[in-house]
């Protein structure tokens, strides 16, 4: 693993290139989406909003699991006092370079998705658009298959750094070995949960690109985006070293998240199918064919 890449005096962290990568990575296939549907929105826009509010969430979500770590952190912070604010600035970046939920930055980049659906427009008369206004639900739909290549790129991060969100001691020929500098360090033989994630994530876009083909109704994709998206999060905590907290410590916080998601994927597809009835844009030329 490699947690940093030094250049002369300069390090960067694994993780947050990825991070970028991974919204890069968005943000090419959200924009294929506009393209496909005729939307008028900036991709790069969207997805820089997604991705800032998404890790402060992330962020959040995850101190206030711990709350009385969390104002030891900031006690330590504020040690070398305030008439030295460069140091409390570099204990902040260094307290804030690791620990993130991925659930805590799912509802909040779901919740930045959705206002900006209000802001954005079709292009042209479009079947199904009452005011030519995308919508909350409907961009949410749009940007379903970006959600899943983001995020399995993102993973890779997560591998890259050591970070703690790999798996458990494995003998699999697969296995990885973190080095020593790794953000949580181990000398086992660990199964890797992030290419895992990665591969699914893959398979995921694959899913939500080709049923975007086909008419469903608004809001039908991110059900079931959030059905694969927690039954993926579920499996593989099995595998994770997250400790097992919840019923008889057989499941992690993370998995009782997931199935979460998974109920509200599922109710939200069924009322889509019941009670949705408005019709799906015009499609234009698939971008990726």
């Amino acid at each position: 693993m490699f947690p940093y890449i030094h250049l002369g005096s300069l390090t960067l962290g694994t993780f947050g290139l990825l991070l970028w990568f991974a919204a890069v990575c968005a943000a090419f296939v959200l924009h294929l989406s506009f393209v496909r549907f005729r939307v008028e929105a900036d991709a790069l826009n969207i997805v820089a909003l997604v991705t800032l509010f998404g890790i402060l969430g992330a962020k959040l979500w995850h101190e206030l699991q711990a709350p009385a770590e969390l104002a030891a952190a900031f006690h330590q912070m504020m040690l070398p006092g305030l008439h030295h604010p460069g140091a409390i600035l570099l204990g902040f970046l260094q307290w804030f370079k690791a620990g993130f939920a991925w659930f805590g930055g799912m509802l909040v980049g779901v919740a930045t998705l959705c206002w900006q659906g209000h802001t954005s427009r079709f292009k042209g008369s479009l079947q199904g658009t009452p005011g030519k206004r995308v919508g909350a639900l409907r961009m949410l739909d749009l940007a379903a298959p970006a959600a899943a290549v983001g995020y399995g790129v993102g993973r890779l991060g997560c591998l890259t750094s050591g970070d703690g969100d790999y798996g458990i001691k494995t003998t699999l020929p697969w296995g990885v070995h973190m080095r020593p500098d790794a953000l949580v360090p181990t000398p086992d033989l660990v199964q890797p949960t992030p290419i895992y994630e990665f591969l699914f994530s893959l398979l995921v876009f694959w899913i939500m690109w080709q049923l975007a083909k086909r008419f469903k109704p608004v809001g039908w994709l991110t059900g079931l985006y959030l059905i694969l998206s927690g039954l993926g999060r579920f499996l593989v905590e099995f595998v994770r070293i997250n400790p097992k907290i919840y019923f008889g410590d057989t499941m992690s916080n993370a998995q009782v998240a997931a199935l979460g998601t998974i109920v509200a994927g599922g109710l939200l597809m069924a009322w889509a199918a019941r009670r949705n009835r408005q019709g799906a844009p015009a499609l234009a030329d698939d971008p990726l064919t």
